[in-house]
């Protein structure tokens, strides 16, 4: 470590320091539990995405059924004009 800190031109508990500020903390219990929290997120998405495709594909089936059964027909047409 005293050898890096002075191939950096820098004092070696300003190295010590860099280190503990920007390095990863090793595997700790936080981590596990954020592990844990993003898949239980991803997995609630993945049902709400599921779902929401559900919905869309039943309103898009309605909206074809209303569409033809609001069209105006033959004696309809004939009434209008």
């Amino acid at each position: 470590m005293a050898q890096t800190a002075k191939d950096l031109g820098i004092n070696v508990n300003t190295l010590h320091t860099w280190i503990s500020k920007y390095s990863r903390p090793k595997t700790s219990d936080k981590a596990v539990r954020t592990d844990e929290h993003l898949y239980d997120e991803l997995k609630r998405l993945k049902k709400e995405v599921a779902r929401l495709t559900e919905e869309r594909d039943l309103l898009k089936k309605a909206a074809a059924y209303f569409a033809r059964e609001t069209r105006p027909t033959a004696w309809m047409q004939e009434v209008e004009h």
